[in-house]
């Protein structure tokens, strides 16, 4: 509950859109299936969870809770629900910097494969030279595939600290970064590089969503935000975005 992870008060920022899986983002969560989704995001600003509490949260009477303060049911019986209706949840979460819980249930009744063959812009990449910067090897990884299809150089790394090591022997057209990670993150990192290349540009990821960044004071209106999860056209375009502007 908001009220356990915020104690001493914060900010509940509840957020809904519509968003369409396609086919490789499917791929690569292979728990989902590709169609429409109605998302709802749930962050706040509280104490975070550690890794280890994110792999057992969705489990029955899991709590770290003391002994009488609670039965653990709460998110298992969402998770219940979410999957009863074909859903998924996901979470994003780091210790001191809050947690987003994202909820996607299915917007239409329908086969996926009507849904995903509806007109999309065609996917334009480039040949710059990008630095991708993402401690989860998962999301690490399945970026690196995607942008080397859309025909860029790639160099990728776990943290900010080894960003600014290669960054010291390599300049790079874009910087994309996650946000929130352990030790540097990636509004600071981006303050030492653009002190070593002040022309680079710069593109923000982070499974929390805009508005809770922003209104958390962690990342400045205006700056460019891809948020997690994205699909395989969203990075592109956004990529692209950052890099023409």
């Amino acid at each position: 509950m908001p009220r356990d992870a915020m104690p001493s008060g914060g900010k509940l920022t509840i957020e809904s859109a519509n968003v369409l899986l396609d086919e490789d983002y499917a791929h690569a969560h292979t728990e989902e299936t590709p169609g429409e989704y109605i998302v709802i995001s749930v962050s706040d600003t509280g104490t975070g969870m550690a890794s280890d509490v994110i792999r057992h949260a969705f489990e029955p009477f899991f709590t770290t809770k003391e002994r009488g303060k609670g039965s653990g049911l709460g998110l298992s019986m969402v998770y219940g629900y979410v999957k009863q209706s074909n859903g998924h949840i996901k979470i994003y979460s780091e210790l001191e910097h809050g947690t987003t819980i994202k909820i996607y249930l299915p917007r239409v009744h329908g086969t996926a494969e009507a849904l995903l063959q509806r007109s999309q812009p065609q996917i334009i990449g480039g040949h710059e030279h990008i630095l991708i910067v993402e401690d989860d090897e998962l999301v690490r990884h399945h970026v690196i595939r995607q942008l080397q299809d859309f025909g860029y150089d790639i160099v990728a790394v776990r943290s900010a600290h080894g960003a600014l090591e290669i960054l010291k022997n390599k300049q790079f057209d874009l910087l994309f970064t996650d946000v929130v990670m352990p030790g540097m993150n990636g509004p600071q990192l981006a303050v030492e590089a653009h002190k070593l290349y002040p022309d680079m540009k710069l593109l923000f990821t982070s499974g929390y969503t805009e508005n809770a960044i922003v209104h958390h004071g962690r990342l400045d209106p205006g700056v460019k935000l891809l948020s997690k999860p994205y699909r395989r056209q969203d990075l592109a375009n956004k990529i692209r975005e950052a890099l023409d502007d």
